[in-house]
């Protein structure tokens, strides 16, 4: 039996994103839990979980078929998926491109992978464990105001996600060319 490798498809940010990211983490309102480290911010097209190292292969075999042109997103609103149990705050990635792109991406894995049932264009920014007053820290959260900064995509990545302690390290195990 091999090994499983936990893995997901997904974006990178520029440096300027990654800094305009960065100074909204610093300005959420207080809680309890873990801002997502400036390396790790990615938008996760499609989580494949732990496959095996066979599967891998055929992974890359089917996403090399894409052929999908390069496009700019922007960011959008900050938000939370569940207002009355917050676990993960996030930023809205916006432009269809991603989400033609994630379809693509469901088609193509279709097969090897279950298809998404939902897709929200997002990067996770922190992850919550408990927050003493939620009405205020959404009210908090809805002063901050993001910078709709437009950035270019003009790849994606198969990306190996490791469990090391209580971290993930992530590692690319390959990257896509749009065109």
């Amino acid at each position: 039996m091999s090994e499983k490798i936990r893995c997901f498809v997904g974006i990178k940010f520029p440096e300027e994103i990654l800094r305009e990211i960065q100074k909204i983490q610093q300005e959420l309102p207080e809680f309890d839990g873990k801002k997502t480290q400036k390396e790790k911010l990615h938008l996760t097209l499609k989580f494949l979980g732990e496959i095996e190292e066979e599967k891998i292969s055929q992974t890359i075999e089917k996403l090399k078929e894409i052929k999908f042109p390069k496009f700019e997103s922007f960011l959008g609103e900050i938000g939370v998926f569940t207002p009355n149990l917050i676990k993960i705050i996030w930023i809205k990635v916006e432009g269809n491109e991603s989400m033609n792109l994630q379809k693509e991406i469901d088609e193509k894995l279709n097969g090897l992978f279950k298809k998404e049932e939902r897709f929200m264009s997002h990067l996770t920014i922190a992850r919550v464990k408990n927050i003493k007053n939620k009405r205020k820290f959404l009210e908090e959260l809805e002063k901050i105001k993001v910078k709709n900064l437009k950035f270019g995509v003009n790849k994606f990545y198969l990306v190996k996600s490791e469990q090391k302690e209580e971290e993930y390290e992530y590692s690319v195990i390959r990257e896509f060319n749009l065109s």
